[in-house]
């Protein structure tokens, strides 16, 4: 099969760069493809990926600004291969990456695919304080991408195969962002496609590195969630509600503080302590583990609100997704 990595980018050319150095290691033997999509960008990234036409067999497309969904589905409109992989445009490859790939989809094939994200030595303490938060099984990092033991896994379009044939069948990603991944997992299963994780095929996602950019972005999350479980109310789950649950019960722990009770504020003071302990011990550093605390806060804050203000909005009172929340949905242009 041939390969076509499809890489949106938004004005963040330093990334590519790191991107595409990364790729030019990869011991991948067959041929690959790499296919730019430039999204509006004011800061282009053009000079830069013409500096890798003789390492690798790239094209580069600017286009009007229109969200990564879209753009993505412009890539894989433009792409000749038959199995397309998705990256954001922070993150790095390891040099394995597309043998891992390669290999699992030999042995058990499907038509898309999702890979776990790591951080590497050299990221920022936010970083990893970041990734600790997105990617442990103490929050809601394990129902994302790290176990084999969920029912049907979702992919995440940081690191996300499609054959040409689901992508076709499906029409490609819808213009809600955030939620364009899962939205597009969900109508695949419909149409009878299979996904999986492949545990080794992970990627170094460098993410956020601004606490208001981070806390933006979980919101965003936790305010599509009730869109999506509207759309497809089968594949509703109870975990979704967990960060609301967490940030109502933090709200009730500090009122029976009042009342002189407070067990249930310490059992909260535990759970950060267990946070604090891990991820000191995963990074090897006590630093990035009260940076966690930090991150991991912002992610049940952020995300359970927007939950709660979308479920209001868009469950108890009906309202249209795109007038509820126009910021979450781009315009086609293609």
């Amino acid at each position: 099969m041939l390969f076509s990595l499809i890489i949106p980018v938004y004005n963040r050319p330093e990334e590519i760069n790191e991107l595409l150095m990364s790729l030019t290691t990869l011991d991948y033997e067959d041929n690959f493809e790499i296919v730019i999509v430039e999204d509006g960008s004011t800061l282009k990234c053009d000079t830069i990926v013409k500096d890798f036409s003789d390492k690798l067999s790239i094209s580069y497309y600017y286009k009007e600004n229109s969200g990564p969904g879209d753009s993505r589905n412009f890539g894989m409109r433009k792409a000749n291969g038959d199995y397309f992989i998705i990256f954001d445009s922070d993150c790095i490859i390891p040099k394995k990456y597309l043998s891992e790939v390669f290999l699992s989809l030999n042995y058990d094939y499907v038509d898309c695919f999702g890979g776990p994200d790591r951080a590497l030595d050299s990221f920022l303490d936010i970083q990893k304080a970041i990734n600790f938060a997105m990617t442990s099984f103490l929050t809601t990092g394990g129902i994302r991408g790290g176990s084999e033991k969920i029912d049907k896994f979702q992919p995440r379009s940081f690191n996300m195969g499609l054959s040409k044939k689901a992508f076709e069948s499906s029409n490609g990603f819808g213009n809600i962002h955030p939620g364009e991944d899962p939205d597009l997992t969900i109508r695949l299963w419909k149409l009878d496609f299979k996904t999986k994780l492949i545990p080794k095929a992970y990627v170094y996602h460098k993410r956020r590195i601004d606490w208001d950019k981070f806390s933006i972005q979980v919101n965003k999350f936790g305010k599509v969630r009730p869109i999506l479980n509207s759309w497809h109310p089968q594949y509703n789950k109870l975990t979704y509600y967990f960060p609301s649950l967490f940030m109502i019960g933090f709200a009730v722990a500090i009122v029976l503080l009042i009342f002189t009770y407070d067990i249930l504020l310490q059992l909260y003071f535990f759970y950060f302590l267990i946070i604090f302990l891990v991820s000191s011990i995963q990074n090897r550093s006590l630093k990035i583990g009260v940076l966690s605390i930090k991150a991991v806060w912002k992610q049940f804050y952020g995300y359970g609100l927007g939950f709660m203000e979308s479920f209001l909005k868009i469950i108890i009172l009906k309202r249209k997704p795109q007038v509820a929340f126009p910021d979450l949905f781009f315009k086609k242009t293609i």
